[in-house]
């Protein structure tokens, strides 16, 4: 089974931590959306035949799409590709864009699946985030969702903000539980070079991050929601039975995915190919009937790199049978001895032949996968 990703480059405003592929302008919309179309008949083969089990739109802000521009994009997919009946579709949307209007045009079209960015339910939150949305927005749009029978949600939060409080962050937390939203993704808040936060916190506009907070907030996120019934499932993901993501989960296995639109990924297996992050000159190429890309050929080193830094990220963890069979009991005996340290300091743990991070694995994710990776 393999998934597509469709990159919508438009937001109505630049959060101040945002250093995803956008553009505020919606000038070239229409010659966007046009282009897309043709992207994806011109990548048709790319995926080798696979039917699609999962469709998502993501950004930006790809709610910004009028109904007509989503219905043109999924009857270019539908008629390119073969996509199962039960394929779960995403779209990604902001709490200002969702009405009752674009919901029912939404669920019209056969998308079943919701992933609002909602970060706070706090006001002073959102306004220091430069979010486009109100704190009566973010609870609204929740409500008005589960109204139209949308009950496949996603909200993202954000977490280790200079203003938000322990207790805050459990209120935002316990108002999602109140919602009975099925999945959660959590993020820490990142401050990326060349973002609006990057250059305020350097002019001293903007308090930095306390890492010590956002390890604190982590550790207390994990707490609450396993008391919910929460799956942690991956590092910034927490599901209720059955309701995990399906087209990320498909990303953390290593599966084919497409990606169109202008920065988007994809990969095939063996190679990653990446769409150039520019929208003029997206358009440009594509309306010449040429592809914007760039591709890598992904050496077997890079690709057990990749299933190590993957596989550790999620609850199911690094198989090191898989690893055995796939690469060599060599390396797989390497890796073995790399997590011995961790293994007696409590960061993993091994189940048969399945290594998994510990609760306090998780906040060192990123780093124990690299001391396992090979050059």
């Amino acid at each position: 089974m393999a998934g597509i990703y469709l990159h919508i480059p438009f937001c109505r405003q630049a959060c101040a931590y945002c250093n995803f592929h956008f553009t505020t302008s919606l000038r070239y919309k229409n010659e966007f959306v046009q282009a897309l179309i043709k992207e994806i008949e011109l990548q048709k083969d790319y995926l080798e035949g696979e039917p699609l089990s999962t469709i998502y739109f993501g950004g930006g802000t790809p709610s910004l799409l009028s109904i007509e521009d989503c219905q043109h994009i999924l009857n270019q997919v539908h008629s390119t590709f073969a996509v199962l009946p039960e394929a779960e579709i995403t779209l990604e949307a902001n709490p200002d864009n969702i009405s009752k209007e674009m919901l029912d045009g939404w669920k019209s079209q056969g998308i079943n699946r919701l992933s609002i960015g909602i970060q706070s339910f706090f006001e002073d939150d959102l306004r220091w985030m430069n979010r486009a949305h109100n704190a009566d927005q973010a609870f609204q749009c929740i409500e008005e969702s589960q109204k139209a029978g949308f009950h496949n949600l996603n909200i993202d939060l954000i977490y280790g903000s200079p203003l938000l409080s322990d207790e805050r962050w459990k209120q935002n937390v316990e108002t999602a539980n109140g919602y009975n939203i099925p999945h959660l993704s959590c993020y820490a808040l990142t401050v990326e070079e060349k973002t609006p936060l990057h250059k305020q916190i350097r002019q001293h506009k903007k308090e930095d991050v306390d890492p010590d907070k956002q390890a604190r907030h982590f550790q207390l996120l994990m707490q609450w929601l396993k008391e919910k019934g929460y799956e942690h499932y991956e590092v910034s993901n927490f599901a209720l039975p059955g309701c995990r993501s399906r087209h990320n989960s498909s990303y953390w296995r290593g599966e084919k995915y497409l990606g169109v639109g202008p920065s988007a990924h994809s990969f095939n297996g063996n190679s990653r190919q990446w769409n150039v992050a520019n929208n003029m000159s997206y358009i440009e190429a594509i309306n010449k009937s040429e592809l914007a890309n760039e591709t890598e050929i992904l050496t077997p080193n890079q690709q057990l790199n990749e299933y190590i830094m993957i596989s550790l990220r999620t609850l199911e963890g690094m198989d090191l049978d898989r690893l055995a069979r796939h690469w060599g009991r060599e390396k797989a005996a390497f890796v073995e001895e790399r997590l011995k340290p961790y293994a007696d300091n409590g960061l993993i743990t091994r189940k048969e032949t399945h290594v998994s991070l510990t609760e306090d694995g998780m906040l060192l994710a990123d780093g124990i996968a690299a001391e396992l990776f090979f050059v």
